[in-house]
């Protein structure tokens, strides 16, 4: 297998894996504190409604609307204060015609009242009136029960990603636990005789280990659980026996070879023979990242990601980050932040190949500047230094100083 097989574009690639993924976790009950990133595992209902009482939006006075009609500073109305509303307590306190009471933000508005004028639109006439200089809405200034959210309605459909705001919104309704997909675990396999670990002192011909450490964090980083089975040396035997034990515990399996054509048929051959249907795509008409292989074992995804660290981090976000959230569970992969910014330099590339070239954004006069990194995919640095990426398209030669492009940022 020393020839890629029939390339595909990503598009085509993303297709393929959609078309075969599924969820392949289980769910777990865990603290609605602790679910921040979480995928639900079912659509969350209100158990009951926000606010469970008519509350006041400001400080003033709970009175009825009817009571200010017709009120301005040359003429108020004037309406009797028949007490206060204590904070965080119910209170027997009924507003009637010709009364108000005084509230506080957050407070309960009084059974009778049916809005609640501002401070600023009041005056002390004595010690029991007030002037008020504004008339108000039925409403006005108030929240009633249910405004913020009814008791019956859906509030999260299943697959959704929990955000802190959303933890809020759980916790305000007395959700203290909620049911969840478990985190996927990826399994990754680094292999390759130049390869040695961090801690070892590279000898000439030798590299340290940069794919295991730069994977497992973005698998964390994407909400899943990084199980490395090893640094491992080209030896076919050696791959299959791990790949074939770690297929069978991780939902996902991503294999990160050395950049030879030798090395590539190896990873090509043990990925194929680890079972049905076995390699979908061996290559995809994108820079960097041109060998990769793409497989499923059963329903379990399987990855080949080239060596050189460029090429290994671009697959992992264009195909193996939207595995990881369909996998776990999640409805609607979240989108990447992005901004439009102006290229500094040309970037050329070729028809008919996808390319994706690292950038540097700086801020200039109100606007952003992309500045290209050039740079091997071997090179680490040209990650290191950069904050995003510039797609350049199937279908152009290449991308024109000046023009304002979308950088998908890290």
């Amino acid at each position: 297998m020393t020839e890629f097989l029939k390339l595909v574009t990503p598009d085509d690639a993303l297709k393929i894996i959609s078309g075969r993924l599924k969820t392949l976790v289980t769910t777990e009950i865990i603290n609605t504190a602790e679910a921040l990133g979480r995928i639900v595992a079912g659509d969350i209902i209100s158990p009951e409604n926000l606010p469970s009482f008519n509350r006041s939006t400001m400080d003033g006075y709970a009175v009825r609307a009817s009571d200010t009609y017709g009120a301005s500073e040359g003429l108020p109305a004037y309406l009797r204060v028949s007490g206060e509303m204590p904070m965080g307590k119910p209170a027997p306190l009924v507003v009637r015609q010709g009364e108000a009471v005084k509230v506080h933000t957050g407070g309960m508005v009084a059974e009778g009242a049916d809005s609640v004028v501002m401070m600023e639109n009041t005056q002390i006439a004595d010690g029991t009136t007030i002037e008020i200089t504004k008339p108000l809405a039925p409403g006005e200034n108030t929240l009633r029960i249910g405004d913020d959210i009814k008791e019956g309605v859906r509030l999260f459909l299943r697959g959704h990603i929990l955000r802190p705001q959303d933890i809020g919104g759980l916790t305000a309704l007395g959700i203290t636990s909620v049911a969840v997909y478990k985190k996927p675990l990826v399994g990754i396999i680094s292999a390759g005789d130049e390869v040695v670990p961090p801690h070892v002192n590279p000898t000439s011909g030798q590299v340290r280990d940069i794919n295991t450490y730069t994977i497992s964090n973005l698998v964390r980083q994407y909400g899943g659980i990084p199980v490395s089975y090893g640094l491992l040396k080209d030896d076919e035997i050696t791959l299959h026996k791990v790949a074939e034990s770690s297929i069978k515990q991780a939902e996902i399996l991503v294999i990160s070879s050395g950049s030879s054509v030798s090395t590539r048929d190896i990873t090509a051959r043990v990925i194929a023979s680890l079972g049905e249907p076995g390699v979908l795509v061996h290559g995809i008409s994108l820079r960097p990242g041109k060998p990769t292989i793409i497989a499923f074992i059963g329903d379990k995804p399987v990855f080949g990601l080239p060596g050189n660290p460029v090429s290994a981090v671009v697959v992992f976000e264009l195909f193996v980050r939207p595995t990881m959230y369909r996998a776990g569970g999640c409805m609607q992969i979240p989108r990447q932040p992005e901004v439009y910014a102006r290229l500094t330099h040309n970037i050329a590339s070729t028809t008919g190949r996808e390319d994706y070239v690292p950038v540097i954004i700086k801020e200039s006069n109100g606007q952003y500047l992309a500045t290209p990194v050039f740079g091997e995919s071997n090179l680490i640095t040209t990650l290191v230094q950069a904050d995003g990426w510039v797609r350049v398209p199937l279908d152009k030669h290449g991308l024109n100083t000046g023009e304002s492009v979308s950088v998908r940022l890290f």
